[in-house]
C-alpha cells in the first residue's frame, strides 16, 4: 500500500487552521462560537487519505442525499477556534456523506469522540442552495462579527435599508456584495427552521444576517468568503463610529454608487438604489 502524505500538509487543512486562528484573533468566534464547512474534491482528499478507511460513522438528523459522496472538512461541535492551531485533529474533521444521506463517514480528525458542528444541517442546506446558484461554491462560514451583530440591535432590519447603509459606509461594499445582505427574523440556532430560512436566502445573497447572533457567508474559496464578511464587518464598524460621532452628515450618494457599479462592472440589487 502506498504511503499517504501527511494530511496536516494539505492546503485545505492549513487554510482551516489559518482562518479559525484569525477569526478568534478578531474576536468574532468567542469560546465555541462559529463554524466552517469546506467542500472538497475527491482528488484533493486521495493524496492524503484512503477513502475506504472509515474511522466511524456519525448519524445525522437531516437528509443530505443530494450531497451523497461529497467530502467536507468541518469544525467540531463545542470546539474552540483558539485551539485549532495547536490541535487540528481534535477540533477539525474530514467527513463524507454516505449514500443514505443521513450518515457521515469520518475519515480524519474529530478525535476523542468529537462530532461535527451542531449547525452542520444549516451548513449543508446552504451548500445545497449555493450549489444551485453557483456550482463553484465551496465554503460556508458562520461567525459573530462584532459590529454587524451590534447593528442588528440598533439599525432597521429591513434588508434594503441595512444593505444601503453598508454600501454607503465603505466604497468597496457595493463592489464586494452588490446583491446585498439578507436578514432573518430571530430563530433558535441549530434548528431545521433556521437552516431552511438561511438556505432560502442563500439563493439570493452570499451574506445572511442572523439578528442578535451573527452572520453567515458563502464563497468559492476561503479568501472570498472571509473577505466578504470582513468587508461587511468593516462597514458596520464605520457605521458604529459614525453614530458615536453624532450621525451621518454626508455619505456616498446613489448617483456615485451607480458610477461605482458601472466602473467595476457590477449590478446593484434591483430596487436598492433610487432612480
Amino acid at each position: 500500500m502506498l504511503k499517504k502524505n501527511n494530511i496536516l500538509n494539505a492546503n485545505y487543512v492549513q487554510e482551516m487552521i489559518e482562518v479559525t486562528t484569525n477569526l478568534y484573533r478578531l474576536g468574532w468566534d468567542e469560546r465555541n462560537g462559529g463554524n466552517i464547512s469546506y467542500l472538497l474534491e475527491e482528488n484533493e482528499v486521495l493524496p492524503f487519505l484512503n477513502p475506504t478507511e472509515v474511522i466511524r460513522e456519525i448519524p445525522m438528523i437531516f437528509d443530505a442525499a443530494s450531497l451523497a459522496g461529497k467530502y467536507f472538512i468541518v469544525t467540531g461541535s463545542g470546539k474552540y477556534f483558539k485551539n485549532v492551531q495547536a490541535n487540528p485533529a481534535e477540533n477539525l474533521g474530514i467527513i463524507r456523506v454516505k449514500e443514505d444521506g443521513k450518515t457521515l463517514q469520518l475519515l480524519w480528525g474529530l478525535e476523542n469522540g468529537a462530532v461535527p458542528t451542531s449547525e452542520l444541517p444549516s451548513h449543508f442546506m446552504s451548500h445545497m442552495a449555493r450549489l444551485e446558484v453557483d456550482p463553484e461554491n465551496r465554503i460556508i462560514m458562520h461567525n459573530h462579527a462584532t459590529h454587524l451583530l451590534a447593528m442588528s440591535f440598533t439599525h432597521d432590519l429591513d434588508e434594503k435599508a441595512f444593505t444601503r447603509t453598508l454600501w454607503q459606509m465603505c466604497t468597496e461594499c457595493l463592489v464586494v456584495f452588490p446583491e446585498g445582505v439578507s436578514i432573518l427574523p430571530w430563530i433558535v440556532p441549530g434548528t431545521t427552521e433556521i437552516g431552511e430560512a438561511t438556505a432560502a436566502k442563500m439563493k439570493e445573497t452570499r451574506l445572511v444576517l442572523w439578528p442578535q447572533h451573527g452572520i453567515y457567508g458563502a464563497g468559492k474559496d476561503m479568501d472570498e468568503v472571509f473577505g466578504l464578511i470582513e468587508t461587511a464587518e468593516k462597514a458596520a464598524e464605520v457605521y458604529t463610529y459614525v453614530c458615536a460621532q453624532g450621525g451621518i452628515n454626508q455619505t456616498i450618494s446613489d448617483e456615485n454608487l451607480r458610477l461605482l457599479a458601472d466602473s467595476f462592472g457590477v449590478t446593484p440589487r434591483e430596487g436598492y438604489l433610487n432612480s
